[in-house]
């Protein structure tokens, strides 16, 4: 299938085309029939199957052509090719960083319609925002609080719209986002299109679809929890208080020059990136008590090279686009084990293999294997000569009435993010494709408005 058999307009295909696509993604030929028609959709998607341009190009279709199809609760009317002061289009995000990054994707691809589109998040002033909310925008990108702030103010009108697109919704739930999003909702529309992607139908998710999707049509282009295409996951056992040498080892010992580093707390991750920095690494944190233009920054010069190490909290777990990424270093496992599938999604994309290593101290023993419990995975571990652990590392054996562990697999997996046959998104050069937003968890403990 080519994106010229899915009925998109020439505005759009020309945009495609500029980017470089012929063949769109599993979720993209799935998902785009059904919103085209109208339909609600409930999504499972993780990021990197070019999600994003799976909503974003049938509501720029459906924005400025009549609709294909209609169904019981869509408006007769098409919807116009001209700019309202009211958006007709919300699409609620969790993150400052996504936000971004969907209405990037908007102006990408609705280069040649003459929509607007404006994106409002927390961590930037407010009033340019006012100022091009009053201008008029057809699609409105928002995190929900900063979208909470507008509608306080009266700065924002919602009643004219005609869908609502939930992006990274289990994430938004794990932010505790779930009363904003319920009294935005209660602000919109009875008769609108809904829209819900998540990376995990967990249960509250499955919640919220029951309450504000409508017979929607189900989209799955990837297992629960799957992790990262063609990763390999490697441990090196080292006491905690070593870590650091080690880590400086390693980028000395192989010549590391594009490594995304995850940390536990904001604290460690500054901490972390001071060290690096000392010893000559080109480094930068990346979590949420920096400021937008910091975080942007950081990701840009992270992406462009200018720096070897990008040291993140959960806050960069999700979302993050890097092309190629080689590497990802968990200098500290998370707490929660699902957390590691979201932030060695990072690597092993587009077809790339990728590595994810873990120093793994002690203490994280739990963790580990809490991890290879999830993946169903033995996860070999290796000492580094001259970084021998003195502590333990033997996991406590489970109490009476505790399931067992699952049967180690492999120690390196192929299930991934592409489509339920296991096939990777298409690979660079030869695009086939739109890829989706480029950034996240909640144990940043940062909401972002």
């Amino acid at each position: 299938m080519q994106f010229t058999d899915l009925g998109l307009s020439a505005e759009l295909l020309r945009a495609i085309g500029e980017q470089g696509y012929t063949t769109p993604t599993p979720v993209q030929q799935q998902a785009i029939p059904h919103i085209l028609a109208g339909r609600d959709l409930e999504a499972l998607a993780q990021t990197g199957t070019g999600k994003t341009a799976a909503f974003v190009l049938p509501i720029l279709q459906r924005l400025t052509h009549p609709l294909i199809g209609q169904t019981h609760n869509q408006p007769d009317t098409p919807l116009q090719k001209i700019t309202h002061t009211a958006p007709r289009v919300l699409v609620l995000v969790p993150t400052r960083e996504l936000a971004a990054q969907v209405l990037e994707s908007v102006r990408t691809y609705g280069a040649h319609t003459g929509l607007r589109s404006l994106a409002v998040f927390g961590g930037v002033g407010i009033n340019p925002q006012i100022q091009t909310l009053r201008r008029g925008i057809d699609i409105l990108v928002a995190t929900p609080g900063r979208l909470l702030d507008h509608l306080s103010q009266r700065t924002v009108d919602l009643s004219k719209v005609q869908t609502l697109i939930l992006d990274e919704a289990d994430r938004m739930l794990d932010m505790g986002f779930i009363r904003d999003i319920r009294r935005v909702i209660e602000r919109l529309p009875k008769v609108r299109q809904n829209l819900m992607f998540s990376a995990t139908f967990a249960p509250e998710v499955r919640e919220l679809a029951h309450t504000v999707l409508k017979n929607p049509a189900t989209v799955e282009v990837a297992r629960r929890n799957a992790p990262a295409e063609l990763v390999s996951h490697s441990v090196i056992k080292v006491d905690k208080e070593q870590k650091r040498d080690l880590l400086l080892h390693l980028f000395a010992a192989h010549g590391w020059h594009q490594v995304l580093v995850f940390c536990r707390t904001k604290h460690g991750a500054d901490a972390l990136t001071r060290k690096l920095e000392q010893s000559g690494v080109r480094s930068a944190a990346l979590h949420g008590n920096k400021s937008q233009n910091a975080r942007t920054r950081a990701l840009a010069d992270f992406k462009s090279g200018k720096l070897a190490a990008l040291v993140a909290t959960d806050i960069a777990a999700r979302g993050l686009d890097i092309d190629s990424l080689p590497r990802v270093v968990n200098f500290e496992l998370p707490n929660v084990p699902e957390d590691y599938v979201h932030r060695i999604g990072r690597t092993g994309r587009a077809g790339a293999s990728g590595e994810a290593l873990s120093l793994v101290s002690s203490d994280e023993r739990i963790q580990l294997r809490d991890i290879e419990r999830l993946l169903k995975l033995d996860i070999a571990s290796t000492v580094l000569p001259g970084f021998e652990p003195q502590h333990n590392h033997s996991v406590p054996r489970p109490s009476a009435g505790r399931p067992p562990a699952h049967k180690p697999a492999q120690a390196r997996t192929r299930s991934g993010t592409g489509d339920r046959s296991g096939a990777p998104r298409p690979p660079r050069p030869a695009r086939s494709g739109t890829g989706g937003a480029k950034p996240a968890s909640h144990h940043s403990g940062q909401r972002h408005r």
